[in-house]
């Protein structure tokens, strides 16, 4: 018999964004957002573990607080 894993399948709202994926939502390019990081100016990131990625609901969240 063999052994299957478990792997809870994440939804789509609970998956993180990538630069990319941040970037594609927005309409900028991935440098713009890059920028926005080291200026703390852009939506929340997050660094998990070399990686940059944002939450879904944060950038949703950030782009409606904007004037």
């Amino acid at each position: 018999m063999t052994a299957t894993l478990d792997v809870p399948r994440q939804r789509p709202s609970e998956r993180l964004w990538s630069v990319a994926d941040a970037a594609a939502f927005l309409g900028v390019p991935a440098k713009t957002l890059y920028q926005w990081r080291y200026q703390e100016t852009g939506p929340p990131s997050h660094r998990v573990g070399r990686y940059v990625r944002y939450v879904p609901d944060e950038v949703h969240a950030w782009v409606q607080a904007q004037p």
